[in-house]
């Protein structure tokens, strides 16, 4: 059962983030009832660790006197989920782009300016809620209050003249279901693997300038510059190059995203994202799309996907790669003939449950799609999970313990390897993992084979 909403954020009980955040794993639930978020494209990511000096004590008048500026704008409940964070040593990590660390970017969030419309408290709150359980993180959109509506009708009508259009384009501001699995799992995996860069991002997009520098690796692009560049190019993100060995590229949310942040400030309900979720899924959905989504609406353009929900699988890998600056590698498992019918595996599911279980045991938690078929095998529904760990019982059967932010359910979930493994369609997964038994295609050779076949069907 969900727990009830307490009063500091208006939608998790802190209470439960600490008795959590003190244990091994948090609680388990039984398996939901499949809840997709978009077709059968799918959308998948893997992990960012690193040898980070864990520092559980606060270093010099600075760091003390930043450690003490957050607490005074937190209530009793806030300031123990920020001290847990000290002594678990996550508020001094600083893996981070900047080598900035959580403590810093929290700071800044209420010393320095916040974007129009937003809170410099509730952001702080809810980036130190989600770092310290990142389960919270939903994909719900929720409602668009009365006093809302006429400026997001006018912002989604903006330069349309058909009345056509226009009736479309005011009817589609009430999202129903999100397409966004994909950058919510982004976001989870941020917060819980390198919660300095969340905190980071968390910042920076929510300050007046709305947008996050990050310098990557090209290498973690592709084999070789100009196809680091191609991919670049293609996706439409900002960039700037100086050398032959990375780029620091700008990541912003779409321009309507902060109507829908300062919506969810001051009329969030339960289960409904927060502001910060609206712009980190923004943000994700606008790398993945070729700046192409539109929060009002959660629909895309771009020129890779015909579909206007969601991120395709090589949208994904792409995004993941660059938010995480780590050459991801996307392994389709499931073997899918032109009428989306699943016909075979690539692999069998006794290798597949290898890599996951490999993968896990090197600290890696992997995003998965997974598929929903009909009675004739044909795919009808695809979202995106996250496997964080597995358990096995006495008769050697795993379970996977899984985060899905799209079931309501702000926990862990549990699936056995009965019921996952065989739903798999695709996994990020570490090359070394797999190598020796399958062959994986670069994602810039993928993206040129995309292209090409948009262009021909075109």
């Amino acid at each position: 059962m969900v727990e009830k909403i307490n009063s500091y954020t208006r939608q998790y009980n802190y209470n439960t983030i600490n008795s959590v955040t003190n244990s091994v794993k948090p609680k388990m639930v039984n398996t939901p009832v499949f809840k997709p978020s978009f077709t059968a494209s799918g959308v998948l990511l893997t992990p960012q660790t690193g040898n980070i000096e864990l520092r559980t004590t606060l270093s010099g008048k600075e760091e003390k006197e930043k450690y003490t500026t957050i607490l005074s704008h937190l209530d009793k409940t806030g300031r123990k989920v920020t001290e847990n964070l000290l002594k678990t040593g996550v508020l001094l990590n600083s893996n981070s782009n900047d080598n900035s660390t959580v403590l810093d970017n929290l700071y800044k969030i209420v010393t320095e300016p916040r974007a129009e419309g937003l809170n410099a408290s509730t952001m702080l709150k809810d980036t130190i809620a989600t770092i310290a359980y990142p389960y919270l993180i939903t994909q719900q959109f929720g409602d668009i209050p009365a006093e809302y509506r006429d400026n997001v009708v006018k912002a989604n009508t903006e330069g349309k003249t058909n009345l056509f259009e226009i009736q479309q384009a005011t009817h589609d501001i009430n999202v129903t279901h999100s397409g966004t699995c994909v950058a919510a799992s982004t976001e989870f995996k941020l917060a819980k693997q390198m919660p300095a860069e969340f905190a980071r991002f968390a910042q920076e997009l929510s300050s007046p300038k709305l947008s996050v520098d990050k310098k990557i690796g090209l290498k973690n692009l592709a084999d070789e510059t100009l196809n680091a560049i191609w991919l670049l190019n293609a996706f439409e993100v900002p960039y700037e190059s100086k050398d032959f060995d990375s780029a620091v590229l700008k990541f912003a949310p779409d321009k309507n995203a902060i109507l829908r942040a300062q919506i969810q400030t001051t009329n969030k309900d339960p289960y409904e994202r927060t502001p910060l979720d609206v712009l980190m899924q923004s943000t994700f959905m606008q790398v993945g799309s070729q700046q192409s989504y539109n929060t009002l609406t959660d629909k895309r353009a771009g020129k890779f996907n015909q579909n206007d929900k969601g991120l395709i699988e090589f949208e994904k890998t792409f995004t993941e790669s660059v938010v995480f600056d780590k050459n991801i590698l996307s392994v389709t498992y499931q073997t899918v003939d032109e009428n989306a019918r699943l016909i075979g595996y690539e692999t069998d599911l006794g290798t597949m449950k290898r890599h996951l279980i490999d993968a896990l045991n090197e600290g890696e938690t992997v995003i998965i799609g997974y598929t929903q078929t009909d009675s004739n095998n044909i795919i009808v529904n695809g979202h995106e999970i996250t496997i964080v760990d597995y358990k096995t019982d006495s008769r050697g059967k795993v379970t996977f313990i899984c985060n899905d932010t799209d079931d309501n359910i702000p926990r862990a979930i549990e699936y056995s390897e009965d019921y996952l493994l065989p739903k798999i369609h695709h996994a990020a997964l570490p090359q070394h993992i797999v190598e020796n038994d399958l062959n994986i295609v670069p994602n810039w050779i993928e993206g040129i084979d995309v292209y090409k076949q948009m262009k021909n069907a075109a």
